[in-house]
């Protein structure tokens, strides 16, 4: 009776799950790809040509209220006769719009401090990144509803909220990512040779922060519709009878055990839309990260050597 060496065995199953692992990796991009492109379209076509899906006006009331999912309406309708589709399809244009142009805001303010902190010298490092801390401390929707209580209701206080609640994260990476980037040898160079703290800022700094920006952008889009649809939710953000996830979430919230479709489709299209901008941040964070490409070319090169010889077939 032969026994088994045990790196023998050891040797068999990881060469029998390398092709598994191979296939999730797979997976997750395909998956990845595809949440990335329906994310787009989805903007695209809620912020262009909302009709294209919706033939129906959001607004326009009727005598069959109240009626459940059907061929008619497909989502079914409201305590007006309004077709909950339509309302959902037009809802999330305040909603994505928010969340967008709020990130937006955030990256770029984000990115001043951060870039403003990495270089300036220690003590103003101190004093503007112990300012982030604070703003840090705080959460996040504590700091959107403070805003919101001074300027106003509306879209435009929504993006303002999502705008300087999120800066302090993006200012607090970039901050991180420029002192690191300053050790680099080509910074160095450039300052041996003249070159300005605005000058190495806008010609190395900022280019090789680009990537870890766009990134954490687009993971930030998610939480973005989550803040807006929470504060439309609490009454602070578009008001009826205009379409939005979270004001027409908590309309149907009060007849949700004898209407359930007016709560339950917001709620799935404020799900599947979160889910989709995570999917598309971590696809992008695979596919821009040069951390990952260089982790990904060493297991390539270190799966090439463990064969037999070091053959690279």
């Amino acid at each position: 009776m032969t026994s088994l060496d045990p790196l023998s065995v050891g040797a068999l199953h990881v060469r029998v799950s390398r092709p598994a692992r191979r296939s999730r990796k797979g997976l997750r991009a395909t998956i990845g790809g595809a949440a990335l492109a329906a994310a787009v379209l989805l903007v695209l076509i809620v912020l262009a040509a909302p009709g294209l899906l919706a033939h129906v006006s959001p607004v326009a009331t009727s005598d069959a209220n109240l009626q459940g999912p059907s061929g008619a309406h497909l989502f079914g309708t409201d305590l007006l006769g309004r077709d909950v589709f339509s309302r959902t399809v037009y809802g999330a244009r305040p909603v994505l719009l928010a969340s967008l142009l709020g990130v937006l805001l955030a990256t770029a303010s984000g990115v001043a401090i951060g870039v403003l902190g990495g270089v300036a010298p220690r003590l103003v490092n101190a004093l503007v990144m112990r300012l982030v801390d604070v703003f840090l401390a705080l959460p996040v929707l504590l700091i959107a509803l403070i805003l919101i209580a001074t300027a106003g209701s509306g879209v435009r206080s929504i993006v303002l909220a999502i705008g300087v609640a999120f800066t302090p994260g993006f200012a607090r990476v970039v901050e991180s990512s420029v002192r690191r980037l300053r050790k680099a040898e080509y910074v160095e160079a450039a300052r041996v040779f003249g070159s300005s703290t605005l000058r190495t800022s806008w010609r190395h700094l900022l280019p090789n922060l680009l990537t870890e920006v766009v990134v954490l952008g687009s993971s930030a889009i998610g939480w973005g519709v989550l803040t807006a649809t929470t504060l439309s939710f609490l009454g602070l953000g578009v008001r009826l009878p205009a379409p939005d996830w979270g004001s027409d979430l908590a309309a149907g919230a009060t007849n949700l055990a004898d209407a359930w479709w007016l709560s339950t489709f917001p709620g799935l299209a404020i799900m599947a839309t979160i889910l989709l901008a995570n999917f598309s941040g971590d696809h992008l964070m695979r596919v821009l990260d040069p951390r990952a490409r260089l982790g990904r070319g060493f297991r390539h090169l270190a799966t090439r050597l463990s064969r037999p010889g070091g053959e690279t077939r």
